[in-house]
């Protein structure tokens, strides 16, 4: 066997591998609908549930997501979204989605105040869905923030209000299982929940001793006490992550967060190409790496190191007729395509994709280089004619602001 660079890069490369799957929180094997459970606690009280929809020009789904939220099978939930600038008939849309409903007295739509520094778009908007909830009916047991892209399982209201009252829990998020249809979604939306999942291991977030924390800023139910402890949605006002950040304060003033998989309640958004799906982890790769220029070159680094040195080192070897090169690569690549086949079986995808995670690996380090360099000429965060600067304020918007 020869010696060489890259063959001690390689196997160190698998070794890797292995340590993340052996102690990492079991991070790549998460279950799914783990919330589930007996809804007891509904048979004496049944706990009031504000559900805050922001939504800024969401025609194409906000029929869909508000017409699973009226159905809930719940008995005390109001709805309220809340119409951000949107110029599309959003509103419009949402109220009519819900005309057929019985309960359609549930929904009220509002416009979003005026938005102003730190506040970014849509913790603004449920600010103003918070704000009125109260004035209108006081203080619900639990706050549900949900996205307008979100259609919910029919019981899925219950079922984190039941999670949250039998685990006392202030904080139950669901990471919806995201629309996967399209060449471009088949290489990359699972890849995006893995890496997820390997940056917040689930196992680690829902431990209350550890320092680790996340939610899925799509589906949130936390109760009316914790946030009034973490001192309201204002503690958040300008991150551009804010589903992890309102995890964080949570979990930093005592309180019990938990976040799982779904298979049920899913995002309906659609990302026919690869522009969208770029612009969505631009917005805020850069923000996940505090704005640090050298934690993005550990970053790529580490991606290489990860995801680029087993199939390179595999394809190395075999041009090379090096036995012990393809076989360090292939140990590396077959670990890594392993840890990836539970979030295939969730996207019902086929198992010979994992291969393909490498690929996927590139194009988010390609994604967050990009992050970074937008965040240098200031035009960071962009989101629907919005730009954010590394504070999170706005610095560019559209008219319709």
């Amino acid at each position: 066997m020869k010696h060489s660079p890259l063959l001690a890069i390689s196997l160190a490369s698998a070794a890797a591998w292995a340590l993340l799957l052996a102690a990492r929180g079991n991070f790549w094997n998460a279950p799914v609908d783990a919330h589930d459970g007996p809804t007891e606690p509904f048979r004496l009280r049944v706990p009031r549930v504000e559900a805050i929809v922001p939504a800024r020009d969401e025609v194409e789904t906000i029929g869909t997501a508000i017409g699973s939220l009226v159905a809930q099978r719940y008995a005390d939930l109001n709805v309220t979204l809340v119409d951000d600038g949107s110029t599309d008939g959003t509103g419009a849309v949402a109220q009519a989605s819900a005309f057929g409903s019985t309960k359609r007295d549930r929904l009220t739509v509002i416009r979003a105040r005026a938005l102003e520094k730190p506040w970014t778009g849509k913790l603004n908007a449920l600010e103003t869905g918070v704000r009125h909830a109260l004035a209108k009916r006081g203080a619900p047991a639990y706050w549900l923030f949900t996205d307008a892209d979100i259609a919910h399982d029919f019981t899925n209201v219950a079922a984190l209000v039941a999670k949250a009252e039998r685990d006392d829990l202030d904080l139950v998020s669901l990471m919806a299982r995201l629309r996967c249809e399209s060449a471009w979604e088949a290489l990359l939306v699972p890849a995006f929940v893995f890496f997820f999942q390997k940056l917040y291991p689930f196992a680690w977030s829902n431990e209350p001793t550890r320092t680790t924390a996340a939610a899925a800023g799509g589906c949130m139910l936390i109760s009316h006490a914790a946030l009034v402890r973490i001192g309201g949605l204002p503690c958040v006002a300008g991150r551009l992550i804010d589903d992890c950040s309102l995890a964080a304060e949570v979990k930093k003033r005592g309180g019990k967060t938990w976040l799982g998989l779904t298979d049920r309640t899913t995002s309906i958004r659609p990302y026919a190409g690869l522009p969208p799906l770029w612009a969505m982890v631009k917005r805020t790769a850069f923000t996940q790496l505090a704005h640090s220029y050298p934690l993005v070159a550990i970053s790529v680094a580490g991606l290489t190191f990860l995801y680029l040195v087993p199939p390179v080192a595999t394809a190395i070897g075999i041009a090379r007729g090096d036995d012990g090169l393809i076989l360090a690569g292939a140990a590396g690549w077959g670990a890594m395509a392993f840890a990836y086949l539970p979030t295939l079986r969730l996207y019902r995808r086929a198992p010979h994709e994992s291969l393909a995670l490498p690929a996927a690996a590139a194009l988010y380090m390609a994604m967050t280089v990009d992050s970074a360099i937008a965040h240098a000429r200031r035009r960071g965060g962009a989101w629907k004619g919005r730009t954010y600067d590394t504070l999170g304020e706005v610095t560019q918007a559209s008219p319709a602001t």
